[in-house]
């Protein structure tokens, strides 16, 4: 079996004043696609594949069109090259027996709209009607009825924080491998319930996502039903099709699906004065105090209004400048994207002190430059190590800021033991992030969500929507609604 292997993710947040750009995309090309013991064990099972081209950025503002075209110009050029000529179109066979696509579900490409549905509608006319194409997704991704349409599986993440990426690939993987080899040709339905619900709000590992999210795999235990998926979607893109979504497929029975994910959206909907964060919320001034009086060793605060990993600037001071006035001492606020900040802290080196404004420079809405006076305790890496560091730890009184030259998420202890940190000895650690990724959240002692302003504000009625679709819940709350509307 020949199976061409591609994809171009993004999860785009709407709201940012920031594009993405080519040079935020990290692309992957031919056969390094395809290394590692995930492929090599569907190599031993005599599956040949067709690497083509993988690109992926952080979530992030809207894609740029140059940059999106540029890419998906190059993979459908690599896709094309694979074919026969006679069986390009699906003209005189099968060009490939199928496709794998790792895609997000959320990208939003300026000029273009939905990237998904764009990508695979292009390359679904390159090879033709006959060829199966599997798409794995995150759970996150929002999902146009024009992607389903052209995709004849399709099977999300289900896990937030997200700890299944490698059997949500086997799974798309091992669906496209059995449709093949017992010639099915997969239908899928898709259901969007209009509720508009933050990741935050919907961690699986509680209510009442984790019972939703239970009801999965009883689906999938139907028989005639292939997968399932129930994405949250991405509050933050700002588009039609911005929702939470059921996806069902089955071998070939479309009412079977349809019952199914009607079953299911009809408990999300249900549920939907119920999804709320998992940990405790408060304002920022007291999630501060929160953590100055908790009895706790560690208090992680996540800055959530600023989150890089939803698309968030990453550089709003409003938590130094909190902290500072209130006193606070063995604090850490991680991190401030400031490439110049960085760059000012490196020429003085470590143990200089200097004074500078740092952050505002990226998001211009929701905050400002900060003026601080600080000693460098930190360069990473160091100059010694013939590099031009790229982050830098600034103590100002009792709070150490780190400083990075990107935007860049804390989202383990070891990229804080980069910094020179170890984030569970010191008693206030504020992150750029919404609910805590695993490792952080499986040591945290104790977590705090600060409902703070910045592109990624959980507050749903305090952003700009204009495309989506209306009613949608909570924006709206006195409607009805039912699958078949």
């Amino acid at each position: 079996m020949r199976i061409a292997v591609g994809g171009i993710s993004h999860e785009t947040n709407t709201f940012s004043t920031l594009k993405t750009g080519l040079d935020d995309f990290y692309v992957r090309r031919g056969e390094e696609i395809i290394q590692g013991e995930f492929w090599s064990a569907y190599h031993k099972e005599g599956i040949e594949f067709v690497p083509t081209l993988t690109a992926g950025a952080s979530p992030h503002g809207l894609v740029e069109k140059t940059a999106y075209v540029k890419l998906k110009e190059e993979l459908l050029a690599r896709l094309e090259r694979s074919l026969p000529p006679r069986r390009r179109g699906g003209r005189g066979g099968l060009p490939v027996d199928g496709i794998y696509l790792m895609l997000h579900g959320a990208m939003e490409v300026e000029e273009v709209g939905d990237g998904e549905s764009d990508l695979v509608g292009a390359i679904r006319a390159l090879v033709g009607p006959d060829v199966l194409i599997s798409c794995s997704l995150d759970l996150h991704g929002n999902i146009a009825p024009a992607l389903v349409e052209s995709v004849d599986i399709l099977t999300a993440l289900r896990t937030a924080p997200h700890r299944d990426g490698l059997q949500t690939r086997q799974r798309a993987l091992d669906l496209l491998i059995r449709c093949f080899k017992e010639n099915i040709r997969p239908v899928s339905v898709l259901i969007k319930p209009p509720l508009l619900l933050p990741g935050e709000f919907a961690v699986t590992e509680v209510e009442p996502a984790k019972s939703l999210y239970g009801m999965l795999e009883e689906i999938d235990t139907v028989e005639g039903i292939l997968t399932s998926s129930l994405l949250v979607g991405c509050a933050w893109t700002d588009s039609p099709y911005t929702s939470t979504s059921v996806i069902v497929t089955a071998e070939k029975d479309n009412q079977l699906a349809q019952k199914c994910a009607a079953r299911l959206a009809e408990a999300v909907w249900k549920q939907r004065g119920e999804f709320k964060t998992d940990v405790e919320t408060a304002s920022v001034d007291e999630a501060i105090s929160k953590a100055l009086s908790a009895s706790e060793s560690t208090v992680f605060i996540s800055d959530s209004g600023d989150n890089i990993t939803a698309g968030g600037a990453g550089d709003i001071t409003l938590f130094v400048e909190k902290l500072l006035r209130a006193g606070a001492s063995d604090a850490v606020v991680a991190g401030i994207a400031d490439a110049d900040a960085v760059a000012r802290c490196a020429k003085v080196g470590e143990g200089a002190s200097l004074t500078m404004e740092i952050g505002g420079k990226l998001d211009k809405i929701n905050g400002s430059p900060l003026n601080v006076t600080g000693k460098v305790i930190h360069l990473s890496p160091h100059p010694s190590e013939g590099k031009q560091p790229s982050l830098a730890v600034l103590r100002v009184e009792g709070v150490d800021i780190v400083l990075t030259s990107a935007r860049q998420a804390f989202t383990t202890l070891e990229s804080f033991r980069r910094a020179g940190i170890d984030a569970l000895k010191r008693k206030i650690v504020v992150v750029k992030l919404g609910y805590l990724f695993p490792e952080l959240r499986d040591n945290a002692p104790k977590t705090i969500m600060a409902l703070s302003p910045g592109f990624t504000d959980l507050r749903m009625e305090m952003l700009p929507f204009q495309r989506v679709r209306r009613p949608i819940f909570p924006l709206d709350k006195d409607f009805i609604w039912q699958p078949g509307e």
